[in-house]
């Protein structure tokens, strides 16, 4: 996105969230800035693909304090002039009544709602959302937005997952893997295969379930090592999405 986007999510970050607080922008707030301006990048792009013959659903999963819903639905939504209903889904109270006051200072005119709900649950989930967007879904919640994104038949799924512990599946099948195949036990060594063979489940998961995925880049490894994005797309026999 142009810097003057980031700008705007600067603004809006500190205006929702910081601002009553008496304090500034941190270095990692501008770093989130980023990242979240990334990821409204990669919403517009697919919200642009989408027919206008339906309203769009967005559903911002893992959502934390829903900077990318919010921001979505004011900064990419709303200018579009779309019908369209942001979901946000968060299983902290506290963030979620955040979220809810935010929403109260966004003045958007697109609806928002905010959900508090384990991604990992299916009652959480609308049913064949448009786009569902996670930025940072942390350890096996990037794995859960990927099954319940997939069973409620998202056209598209954009998910950023961050660090890789013991409680993902696949890294417990990476680990058992590693010793089979006499990895190296050089920790850097081992913690990248066990990373690739995670991405690589990921990936795979997603093709399985119908979906074109892409793997980017979608910030520089300065912003955040955590920097890949998983871009799929429902596809439907003969080439059609839905």
């Amino acid at each position: 996105m142009p810097e003057s986007f980031v700008s705007e999510v600067e603004l809006w970050l500190d205006r929702l969230f910081i601002a009553a607080e008496g304090a500034t922008l941190r270095r990692e707030d501008r770093r989130k800035a980023v990242e979240v301006a990334a990821m409204l990048g990669e919403i517009k792009m697919a919200a642009d693909r989408l027919s206008r013959r339906s309203p769009l659903i967005l559903v911002d999963a893992a959502a934390g304090k829903s900077y990318v819903g919010l921001l979505a639905a004011r900064l990419v939504l709303e200018p579009a002039g779309r019908t369209a209903r942001v979901i946000t889904i968060e299983s902290d109270p506290d963030r979620v009544r955040s979220s809810l006051r935010a929403v109260e200072c966004l003045g958007s005119s697109v609806s928002i709602e905010c959900r508090v709900g384990d991604v990992a649950d299916p009652g959480a989930w609308p049913e064949q959302p448009s786009i569902v967007a996670a930025l940072h879904a942390c350890g096996p919640a990037s794995d859960a937005v990927i099954e319940q994104g997939s069973r409620s038949r998202a056209k598209v799924l954009l998910v950023v997952p961050c660090c890789t512990s013991k409680k993902i599946a696949a890294s417990a099948r990476a680990i058992e893997a590693a010793g089979r195949l006499r990895i190296p036990h050089q920790a850097p060594v081992r913690r990248r295969f066990i990373q690739a063979w995670v991405d690589a489940e990921r990936t795979r998961s997603l093709e399985a379930a119908g979906y074109e995925t892409e793997v980017v880049e979608f910030v520089p490894a300065t912003i955040t090592p955590h920097n890949l994005l998983w871009r799929a797309r429902r596809v439907l026999p003969g080439g059609d999405s839905r």
